[in-house]
This record gives C-alpha cells, sequence and structure tokens, in this order.
C-alpha cells in the first residue's frame, strides 16, 4: 500500500488495523517491521496520502477500493487441521465491510486464500449489507514479492495480477485495479484472468519455488554421500536455460510466512477434490524440507562425539533468511528445538532479531504463529541465551551453526572466534556462505552442505 501512495500520489491511502500498538509503530520513526527501503517510502508518503488508522468502520465506509490482508493461518483443529486455511479473519473482516458499506466498493484479495474463497466471500457480504443498492466486486491481485527485496519487487514487478469475474461489472472492477498499477507498470506486465486461475496462481508460484528448493536440498544430501559438490552441481544445471539458476542454493531448509502454508493448503485443496496422487507429491515439497532440518541437526550431534548436552553452541542467524527481520516459519525454530532436545546451550546472534522474538518462536506450537491473538510471555526455554553480539556468542562454544545468511557473517574475524571457542571447533555452515578452505587452514572442523565432508567427519557419520 505504501508503494500504491508513492506512485499514485493523488490517492489516498489508509492502512487499518485494530491493534492501536502496531498503528502506533507505524506512525512512529521505528517501523514494526524490518525491510530494506520501506522506511523511505513510508517516510515519504505518511502524512501526504499515506495514512495509518485504527478507525477501520470509517475509513472501509469511505472507500472505493478495500484491500484485504488479514491472516489466513493453518487450521489448528477441527477439519483440515494443519492443512487448511482458517478463514475466520476474512469472513470477519467480510462482515463488517457489509455492516458499514453504504456504497458499492472494489474488495481485494490480498491474502492468500484457497481457491473459491471469493464465491464464498461474496455471499457473506451480500447477506450482510442492509443496503440492497451496495453492490460488491470481488478481484483476486496476489502479491509476488520477496521478503528483503520487497520494494525493488513492488518497483519493477515481473508482473501485476489481477483476477475477477468475467463479466461486464468484473471487467470494469479489473480495469479500475489494473488502471492504479498503470501509474508506474507497463500493460504488458498487468495480467488479467478469472478468480479462481488468479487464486491458485499464487498457491501455485509458492508451490513451485518451494519445489526447488527441496529438490536441491534432496540433491544435497546425495552429493555428501557421494563426494559430490552441491554448488557445481547447481552451477551446471542453472546454466541451462530451461531451467535457470534462482532457487537452487542448497541450505538448512526454507521457512518464510508462505511457502509451508501454501503448500498444505494446495495439499488440502487436492485432497479435498480427490486427488490424493497430486495432494502426496505436493505434500513431498515439506517432508523433504523437515528431513534437511533433521538432518543438519543429526549431523551436529554426530559430529560432536554424539552428545552436544551442556556443550554450548553458537547460532548465527535465526530469521528466515537475510535482510528481514521475519521469523515465521524459519528453519532456526526446528534446528534449535532439536538441539535443545538434546541437551545444547544455545547462545543465538542475529542483528534483526529481538530476544522476545526468539523466545516466542521457541515456545509457540506449530501453526499457532500465524494466529492474530495476544501471546503469553514466552517460557519454558532456559537453555538459551540471546547474545548482544557475534562474540559473545562464540566465546567458549563447542561450534557455530550459521542458519541465515546474513552478509556479516562472511566478514567477522575468524581467528579471533576460532581462539576464543573449545576445541575441537566446529562450525555448520547451513547457508554455504563461508569461505570453509580458509576456515580449515584456521584450525576450524568445517561441515558445509552438500559438499565433500570433511576428513575429521567420516568417521562419525553413518
Amino acid at each position: 500500500m505504501a508503494m500504491i501512495a508513492l506512485k499514485c500520489p493523488e490517492i489516498e491511502v489508509v492502512v487499518l488495523d485494530i491493534n492501536e500498538a502496531r498503528i502506533a509503530a507505524w506512525n512512529s520513526a521505528k517501523l514494526p517491521i524490518y525491510e530494506p527501503g520501506l522506511q523511505e517510502v513510508v517516510e515519504e508518503c505518511r502524512g501526504r496520502n499515506l495514512f495509518f488508522s485504527t478507525e477501520v468502520e470509517k475509513h472501509v465506509a469511505e472507500a472505493d477500493l478495500v484491500f484485504v490482508s488479514v491472516n489466513t493461518p493453518t487450521k489448528t483443529s477441527g477439519v483440515g487441521a494443519g492443512k487448511a486455511a482458517d478463514l475466520t479473519y476474512w469472513e470477519g473482516a467480510a462482515r463488517m465491510i457489509a455492516s458499514v458499506s453504504k456504497t458499492s466498493k472494489i474488495i481485494v484479495e490480498k491474502s492468500t486464500v484457497p481457491v473459491k474463497t471469493a464465491e464464498a466471500i461474496e455471499k457473506v457480504l451480500k447477506r450482510n449489507c442492509s443496503d440492497s443498492n451496495v453492490e460488491f466486486d470481488i478481484l483476486s491481485n496476489p502479491e509476488f514479492l520477496a521478503e528483503g527485496t520487497a520494494i525493488q519487487d513492488l518497483s519493477k514487478p515481473d508482473r501485476v495480477l489481477i483476477g475477477g469475474k468475467d463479466t461486464d461489472r468484473g471487467r470494469k472492477a479489473i480495469d479500475v485495479l489494473a488502471s492504479v498499477y498503470a501509474h508506474w507498470i507497463p500493460e504488458e506486465r498487468i495480467l488479467k484472468t478469472n478468480l479462481w486461475s488468479a487464486e491458485l496462481s499464487k498457491l501455485t508460484a509458492n508451490a513451485m519455488l518451494a519445489q526447488r528448493i527441496s529438490s536441491v536440498n534432496s540433491i544435497s544430501a546425495l552429493c555428501e554421500a557421494t563426494g559430490a559438490d552441491i554448488q557445481q552441481v547447481s552451477r551446471s544445471i542453472g546454466t541451462d536455460s530451461r531451467i535457470g539458476g534462482k532457487f537452487l542454493n542448497a541450505s538448512v531448509g526454507f521457512g518464510g510466512s508462505c511457502f509451508q502454508k501454501d503448500i498444505l493448503n494446495l495439499v488440502y485443496i487436492c485432497e479435498s477434490v480427490g486427488l490424493s496422487n497430486v495432494a502426496k507429491y505436493w505434500h513431498s515439497v515439506v517432508t523433504m524440507n523437515d528431513y534437511q532440518k533433521q538432518r543438519f541437526v543429526e549431523r551436529v550431534i554426530s559430529a560432536m562425539f554424539n552428545t552436544i548436552k551442556k556443550k554450548k553452541i553458537a547460532i548465527y542467524g535465526f530469521a528466515f533468511k537475510k535482510d528481514t527481520g521475519d521469523t515465521r516459519e524459519t528453519p532456526a525454530i526446528d534446528v534449535c528445538k532439536g538441539l535443545m532436545a538434546d541437551g545444547a546451550d544455545l547462545y543465538i546472534y542475529d542483528p534483526k532479531v529481538e530476544e522476545k522474538q526468539v523466545r516466542r518462536d521457541l515456545t509457540t506450537p506449530k501453526f499457532e504463529w500465524d494466529h492474530p491473538v495476544a501471546h503469553a510471555a514466552p517460557t519454558g526455554v532456559e537453555n538459551i541465551t540471546i547474545a548482544k553480539d557475534p562474540m559473545e556468542a562464540v566465546s567458549g562454544a563447542h561450534a557455530i551453526c550459521v542458519l541465515t545468511e546474513w552478509d556479516e557473517f562472511k566478514d567477522y574475524d575468524y581467528q579471533k572466534i576460532y581462539d576464543s571457542m573449545v576445541k575441537p571447533a566446529f562450525i555448520f555452515d547451513g547457508r554455504n556462505i563461508l569461505d570453509h578452505d580458509k576456515l580449515r587452514d584456521i584450525g576450524f572442523v568445517v561441515y558445509s552442505l552438500g559438499k565433500p565432508l570433511d576428513p575429521f567427519l567420516h568417521g562419525s557419520y553413518n
């Protein structure tokens, strides 16, 4: 919405939330999320044509277009638990919109939703609006941006997708929204489809990207078993124009708010329409991601003489990727839990993630993170310490686990780090970002995903 305000100064954009603390943060000097370039965009537009408010009903009633970006978490109980999307917040938003609307509106789905959600929401809107003259046109307009490069992705997107009904009213609504994006996006990049294609496209895009990560991660295990190098394999296949080089970096696993949630949603939809083989295929992407995280944990334990109890292990990085403070579904959660279960004392350092977020993530049950409710103070995590700097994390440590690809991790003084650690000093590079040869010259025992094993590790791995 900030990008629309930036590119369309004649359009008034009001971002709404019932959470007063969150809106206060958006109106402050310190935004509630970190994203490169976002601060500058907000500061340029805020107070001019970009506003943040808790007066939800007032501004919805006045709006011509309403973008709905509420959470659609994975259900934690009942039918479809662990897979299906929970549309409670979407339905609640629709009921509120209908109750305050006195003029016709275009409702835009920005949340990632199951196919046919628009059909259900339209029924809720129509049955809850007291004015029979009010019409609602529903569009699907999913985002295809990546955290860390979101501003760039929004400024110069590969495409903007708008789905609507194949009727005169539907096509007019599509054109209205397209005219907003046309302020800065070429017409040929604005794709127009029916509603169901747009809704399914978002799920499919995320599933395909996650599939590439799981595919290359599966090969990384094979590389370790055979002595091949996953980076050489990835470069070799990535030069094939039919494949391309993106999303071919082996890692400890994918994370973020969308990939796993959207795949599981896709699996549930397939199961619901009787496509069990299709559902199993896509679920294997998640299974492989879980396997990669568990494999990493087992490698750490086996390398360190099959015991890490009471051993200090430094965790470099907790965010799911660099250039963001987002920890949703970060692989660091499962890796840390696995190490803690074996008794390790973890010292966690991340340049953008706050202590309360780390503790909350390590105590929140699976799938609960995306439910926008008040969280109790994190408790029950005693064997972790949140380090204020990277040296505090490693001093006296037996090992370092690199779980986020922050650029700063490449530039540390690893001789100084080595001197401060217990010997043998291990580095488990879960992102393959460090200079492994240099680290070995210093004296580290190095494990790098998908690469020939350090001779020290051969005897400790089955």
